[in-house]
Parts: C-alpha cells; structure tokens; sequence
C-alpha cells in the first residue's frame, strides 16, 4: 500500500451565513462549513478547509506562501503530464 497524505488547503473567506461560508480557493469558489473553527472567522480571513471544513485560521502572509507553493506543484505536474 502506498504513503496517503490529506492536505489542508488555504482558503479566503469571502461570504458568511451562519455556520457556511463561501471561499475562493485560488480563482475557484466552494461552500464550506465554519462549525469547527476555535473562534470566528471574518470575511477576508483565510483559513485551513480540510473536506469541506475550515479547521484553522492562518495569517495572509502565510496563506499566499502556501497558494504560490501549489501553483507551483500544479504546472510542474501539468508539464510533466504533457511529456508522458
């Protein structure tokens, strides 16, 4: 069996109703459950969403460090892709 691994991925809260939240994830835009995180988030915060949950609020700098690492990884895997 080989290594599984979940990813948490950043996300910046862009519309709050009650316990769901709308985020845009890198261009994209996804409904999330807030029910989890240890204290409120606000709209413009970014936080962790792990399955469709935001776990965790983390500071911008460190959100956008994160977004640019995935990118990265993402064109890597598409150029790869295009030379199989």
């Amino acid at each position: 069996m080989g290594c599984q691994m979940c990813l948490a991925v950043p996300s910046r809260i862009i519309e709050i109703d009650g316990y769901n939240a709308t985020v845009d994830v890198m261009g994209l835009r996804k409904q999330i459950s807030i029910m989890l995180m240890p204290e409120e988030p606000k709209i413009g915060d970014y936080v962790l969403v792990h399955a469709g949950f935001a776990i965790n609020k983390i500071e911008p700098y460190e959100a956008e460090q994160a977004l640019k690492l995935y990118e990265e990884i993402l064109k890597e895997m598409e150029e790869q892709e295009k030379s199989w």
